[in-house]
């Protein structure tokens, strides 16, 4: 496995790239404030004509994402667009308008949830009637487990009933907690012997609409100008690596690095089979 090359700031490799695909929570915030040195580094290479798509496998369509950035100190010229897993699931269910849906949904309830199928004219049903599961997050994210879902996810599974996960992340790092997201749930169903459809990151889904919305604003869609930015092994560097782009990974999401940084990555990369271009304790110019 070739060993990332540990650089002291994102301009010394930018004039490689044209495009940008950057990861959202733990690399440009962490759900409580921005990094402000990773928000910087974006501007700066917007400034020098780069173009940047933030991706993320937020369970919510675009405009629910971008809302919360003003008020954590995301600047709105770090990035020209963005694009979500909660966009790629509504385009999976537009597709599936006629399923019966079962929905998982997490703490937050329908208002929150609503945006992923608003509009789409949905009919939700319980399990024993669905030929669709809506895997949205765990009821409380808090509090439960994974595990906790066993045997109510084997009724779909029994039943042959697709799951389609709108968060592939197993966690997202909310402040310096860790949370469970919809794909520890999806892992679980798949132990069980079901299907699921992932239309997030490392899958092709967000990976075609991101390159869509880079045509759409003028930007260079050609892989080997673009470089992929991310805090996790098994979603942003796999994407990239299937893709066939260059990536960079950030320490600032679902791990906590001590001081060894640059062994710490060679492990965490060896354990999950990954490989990185670039790494840095956190993104920066």
């Amino acid at each position: 496995m070739t060993q990332p090359s540990f650089l002291t700031g994102l301009s010394s490799v930018a004039d490689k790239y044209d495009s940008i695909l950057c990861d959202v929570w733990g690399v440009i915030h962490n759900g409580r404030h921005a990094f402000d040195d990773a928000c910087k580094a974006l501007v700066a290479f917007r400034e020098q004509g780069g173009r940047v798509v933030l991706i993320t496998n937020a369970p919510v369509p675009k405009a629910q994402v971008i809302r919360y950035f003003e008020p954590l100190g995301v600047p709105g010229d770090a990035f020209d667009d963005c694009v979500s897993s909660g966009d790629a699931t509504r385009s999976e269910l537009a597709r599936r308008a006629d399923s019966k849906v079962w929905r998982l949904g997490a703490d937050e309830g329908w208002e929150h949830d609503r945006f992923l199928y608003e509009g789409l004219d949905i009919e939700f049903t319980e399990p024993d009637a669905a030929d669709l599961l809506l895997c949205i997050g765990l009821r409380d994210h808090v509090n439960d487990e994974p595990e906790d879902y066993r045997e109510e996810l084997k009724i779909g599974v029994d039943r042959g009933i697709p799951m389609l996960c709108a968060n592939p992340d197993q966690k997202v790092r909310i402040g310096g907690q860790l949370y469970w997201c919809a794909g520890a749930l999806a892992t679980v169903y798949e132990d069980l012997g079901g299907s699921v459809i992932y239309p997030g990151k490392p899958h092709d889904a967000i990976y075609d609409a991101a390159r869509a919305r880079l045509e759409a604003i003028g930007g260079n869609t050609d892989k080997s100008r673009t470089l992929a930015i991310g805090d996790s092994p098994a979603t942003d560097l796999r994407g990239a690596r299937l893709q066939g782009m260059d990536s960079f990974y950030t320490g600032t999401g679902l791990k906590e690095h001590g001081d060894d940084f640059e062994t710490e990555i060679t492990a965490l990369l060896k354990e999950y089979g990954e490989m990185a271009t670039y790494a840095m304790p956190a993104l920066k110019w």
